[in-house]
């Protein structure tokens, strides 16, 4: 009997859980609501939370805490623009205060206009800035990002080996990027992802980019899933999925399989022996 084209099985050690995560309200969502235009102003550039952005942060962080989500993921993969970093390490770093520690911290103190004390990068997962999973690139300010070196100053801990150049050479002011090459921009990240050994990623990034990029899977679901896949996220909504390396594209083995005939010789009937 074949099986049914509905269900899929694969091997656990080729698959990965990843927490997606939209940040939480920046200043240019609420001018942004009031007029869409004003994604076009310079004073919304790389746009920092708002207060009621970082009560989300709050609730978030209470959030993983309380389902264990804090204990499990092992990387924290962000977005290297402010709003999106502000909300990782608030959500996700370290307990306690960073004041007087010689470990540098995950976020300096008032990052951002955030009246914040600094925040701790002890007993937490550690934190890589990819910009793969950047905004909608293109035209609007708030989603053009610094340079790594003042990003540097703000979020010591972060890790941002992986970008290559210090200014913003991907956002230009004439052209927005296509639905499409987000989607394709995505769909490399997610690959990205499976490269990496960390069984379960917390991934804080953007709207734009989650929408289009998890548009482009779900073909093979039923529809119901297929629409909870690739509807908008809120700010600071937290969803948890599952990604499977169906083409080798990772190279993890299985800390969890058995060999078994352990001592080894031949299979024989229980009876016989």
């Amino acid at each position: 009997m074949g099986s049914s084209a509905n269900e899929g099985i694969y091997p656990l050690h080729r698959s990965k859980t990843i927490h997606l995560v939209r940040h939480a309200q920046g200043v240019h969502n609420v001018e942004g609501e009031k007029d869409h235009s004003a994604y076009m102003s310079e004073e919304l550039f790389d746009a920092h939370l708002t207060p009621l952005g970082w009560q989300q942060v709050d609730n978030l962080r209470k959030h993983v805490h309380a389902s264990s989500i804090s204990k499990s993921v092992e990387l924290v993969v962000v977005s290297p623009l402010l709003r999106t970093m502000q909300t990782a390490v608030g959500a996700f770093g370290g307990e306690g205060s960073a004041d007087g520690s010689e470990v540098p911290p995950l976020m300096a103190k008032n990052t951002g206009e955030s009246n914040r004390p600094a925040i701790s990068s002890q007993n937490c997962p550690p934190f890589i800035a990819v910009e793969l999973c950047r905004e909608h690139l293109g035209v609007h300010p708030c989603d053009r990002r610094r340079t790594v070196n003042e990003y540097k100053s703000m979020f010591p801990a972060i890790d941002f080996s992986l970008i290559e150049n210090d200014g913003d050479v991907l956002w230009t002011s004439d052209t927005r990027e296509k639905n499409e090459e987000v989607a394709a921009r995505g769909m490399e990240f997610m690959k990205w992802l499976l490269t990496r050994e960390e069984k379960e990623i917390a991934v804080v990034t953007h709207s734009g980019f989650l929408f289009h990029t998890l548009a482009a899977y779900g073909d093979d679901c039923h529809p119901t899933l297929k629409k909870e896949m690739s509807k908008h996220f809120q700010n600071c909504e937290l969803r948890s999925m599952v990604i499977v390396d169906r083409s080798m594209i990772g190279s993890s083995t299985s800390k969890t399989d058995f060999a078994g005939k352990i001592p080894s010789g031949a299979d024989v009937p229980s009876d016989t022996v």
